[in-house]
């Protein structure tokens, strides 16, 4: 389907192959995308991706990822650096926006773009701030202790690979952190070659989970979610550790400040605050388990 729009444009669905192309831009723009994000996004809604088109040469893009048939999450708005301030990106917006339909849609925006986001209907719900650099150990950083003698080890808390976890405990996990399911999207993004997934477990039950990609930049950590800081930290070492393995000393996490122990975190274990986004929502979302939200997964996705 060709949605015509302004002038010579021309907003069309986008294939996996075409988002190639957009992944450049988004380096170009500094946003440091994954590696291989792309075949994860598609997964969950491969209808949901769109470019602007002149002539056939693509100018602009954005994603509009229907996640339930209550929401979805809007990204990737781009235009040609070149071909900015003629209408291109408003017009691919408003053409890409039907797809979510009723939806209540979410985003994370930029600072000089919220303004025009909230004149599109979006209401800021909180602050993400991107925080990046290379880990460095607690500042107290002591031997565990030894456990009584009768203290079953199998209840003390560890990290494993995903893959050694029941995936639908993982996904119901993954779900209270979420504004909606997201199963199609999970289990590639848990899987994809590159992608580190590693699970916290507590008695026999996930407190946690976390995964570490290679990016254009530093290594990507998202999400990061955990039932406690103690948690998050075991997990933020692990995910660090799993980075400089594919050979990245430096991490970027993107922490939302509705959870003030992630920037907390961050903060202790020498990461820097480089630039920010808001959240924002058209409407009502369920409720999510903010306080384990140590690290979104994308700003891409949501």
């Amino acid at each position: 389907m060709t949605f015509p729009t302004t002038g010579s444009l021309h907003v069309s669905p986008a294939t996996l192959r075409d988002w190639a192309l957009v992944r450049t831009w988004a380096a170009a723009e500094g946003w440091n995308p994954g590696a291989a994000d792309a075949p994860a996004f598609f997964a969950q809604d491969p209808e949901g991706f769109f470019l602007g088109r002149i002539d056939g040469e693509p100018v602009s893009a954005v994603s509009v990822v229907n996640y339930s048939d209550r929401y979805a999450f809007l990204g990737f708005y781009l235009v040609r650096p070149d071909l900015r301030g003629l209408g291109h990106g408003l017009a691919t917006w408003r053409a890409a926006l039907a797809h979510a339909g009723e939806r209540t849609v979410g985003l994370d925006g930029v600072p000089d773009q919220q303004d025009n986001y909230r004149r599109s209907g979006f209401t800021a719900a909180y602050r993400t701030a991107r925080y990046v650099g290379e880990l460095r150990a607690p500042a107290a950083l002591t031997a565990p202790p030894v456990p009584a003698p009768d203290v079953d080890p199998a209840v003390l808390p560890t990290v494993v690979p995903a893959a050694r976890v029941d995936p639908a405990a993982l996904a119901a996990y993954d779900s209270a952190c979420h504004p909606a399911d997201r199963p199609r999207f999970l289990a590639p993004w848990l899987t994809t070659p590159g992608h580190r997934a590693l699970v916290r477990i507590t008695a026999g039950r996930p407190t946690g989970y976390g995964v570490v990609r290679p990016a254009e930049d530093e290594a990507r950590i998202g999400p990061l979610f955990a039932d406690t800081p103690a948690d998050a930290a075991a997990l933020l070492d692990a995910l660090a550790a799993e980075a400089r393995a594919f050979g990245s000393a430096r991490i970027a996490i993107d922490m939302p400040e509705s959870n003030p122990a992630a920037a907390r975190l961050a903060r202790e274990r020498g990461l820097e605050a480089t630039f920010e986004t808001a959240r924002m929502y058209t409407g009502p979302i369920r409720p999510v388990a903010q306080e384990r939200v140590f690290g979104v997964t994308t700003l891409e996705l949501g």
